[in-house]
């Protein structure tokens, strides 16, 4: 895996996936494409999308636990933080071989950088929220996110899909 490379595609995702409002309907649609993804694959995940400091949508599918919820809440802390999807910083700092604690003070009681959550940005407001998921590999956490970000906002996925890690 090429993580200077992943870097700079995340970054394109975060610049191309802007939505143009967001309010609790796209909240309940992008969430509602999460679980249809989630039952048409048969995988167990854990669904949240929020405006900073308010749930929006939430949907844990059968054969999750509450520890998935915990990584939810701790992937939603990174975005609410820096702004960017967990998978980014996560990637950043292994590239920079340092921790969110060393870098940053940041428990891990907290704060988790593993793919799954995902800015929420508005175009001409910035971000406003995060679409997080939790339960497969960090990686397809965050490659399902922005599918169905992309699906959403109706952008083709391919050319911001992140290589398959080999």
């Amino acid at each position: 895996m090429d993580l200077g490379r992943d870097l700079e595609i995340i970054s394109m995702q975060e610049r191309e996936l802007q939505l143009q409002q967001f309010n609790a309907d796209v909240a309940w649609q992008l969430g509602l494409r999460l679980r249809e993804f989630a039952l048409s694959r048969k995988i167990s995940i854990v669904i949240d999308v929020r405006r900073f400091g308010e749930p929006l949508f939430y949907s844990a599918m059968p054969g999750t636990s509450p520890n998935n919820f915990e990584w939810v809440r701790r992937k939603n802390n990174i975005v609410a933080r820096f702004y960017r999807s967990s998978y980014a910083i996560g990637l950043s700092m292994q590239h920079q071989n340092r921790s969110l604690y060393e870098h940053y003070g940041l428990s891990p009681e907290h704060y988790k950088a593993h793919g799954g959550s995902f800015p929420l940005t508005v175009a001409g407001a910035g971000v406003i929220g995060s679409v997080t998921v939790s339960g497969l590999p960090e990686r397809a956490d965050h490659e399902l996110v922005v599918e169905a970000l992309c699906e959403q906002l109706g952008h083709d996925y391919a050319p911001l899909a992140l290589p398959i890690a080999t």
